[in-house]
């Protein structure tokens, strides 16, 4: 059977990325990463049920403790505020540097040793952050150089499904297909009540709004 590793962030995102794996008839593997995120803990729950839902055998949480003495991200630093005044220009303080890139690393490695064909990660271009490596065209550079730097018999496509849709998409696909949302998590700054400020919250929101539903999460009472 095919196989495909899958990354995990907990998210709405990387959720429905996962749930067209198994759907397209991946055996799952998934991988999820503890970086010293301010909501680790909740984003860590998230992920177990969403591995739980979709009954995924071979499971890794992977520690990268060495993030938090990178720091520079709003996301690791708590004396960095996170923006809660809408999208920002450029390239935003939540970004952390060259995370997607040191994800698919390791995801890449777990790759090899289970022998699988593809690597499924969540990224959206279109309707992001304005995150760097969430772009099409530096996925795919990974993706050469993934394969020139392993085995000659491995050969992994890196798949993005969700690259080139919206968050509105995103979510009607996702109810489409069953996902639990109710068990995803996106807010940057809390893990009881979602904040709803945040860009990761506005995101979900606008989503959820034009996909004319409700967001089953609990954010702060206004």
């Amino acid at each position: 059977m095919k196989r495909a590793v899958c990354i995990i962030s907990g998210g709405m995102d990387s959720a429905l990325s996962t749930k067209i794996a198994q759907k397209e008839g991946y055996e799952l593997i998934a991988v999820h990463f503890n970086y010293g995120q301010i909501t680790e803990q909740k984003e860590l729950e998230c992920y177990r049920k969403i591995v739980k839902n979709l009954e995924i055998k071979d499971s890794y949480e992977i520690p990268l403790d060495f993030f938090k003495q990178i720091g520079a991200t709003a996301l690791i630093d708590k004396s960095l505020d996170i923006p809660t005044g809408g999208v920002e220009e450029g390239v935003p303080i939540t970004y952390v540097p060259f995370r997607n890139g040191i994800f698919i690393s390791i995801a890449t490695a777990i790759a090899e040793k289970h022998e699988a064909e593809a690597l499924f990660i969540g990224v959206v271009e279109e309707d992001s952050s304005g995150y760097p490596d969430c772009r099409e065209g530096y996925i795919s550079a990974m993706e050469s150089a993934i394969n020139l730097g392993t085995k000659d018999e491995t050969i992994l496509e890196i798949k993005t499904p969700l690259v080139a849709m919206k968050k509105s998409e995103i979510v009607k696909k996702s109810l489409e297909l069953g996902v639990p949302l109710g068990d995803t998590w996106s807010c940057y700054k809390n893990e009881d009540f979602a904040c709803g400020l945040c860009d990761s919250c506005r995101l979900r929101l606008k989503g959820f709004a034009d996909a004319n539903n409700h967001d089953p999460i609990a954010y702060i009472p206004k």
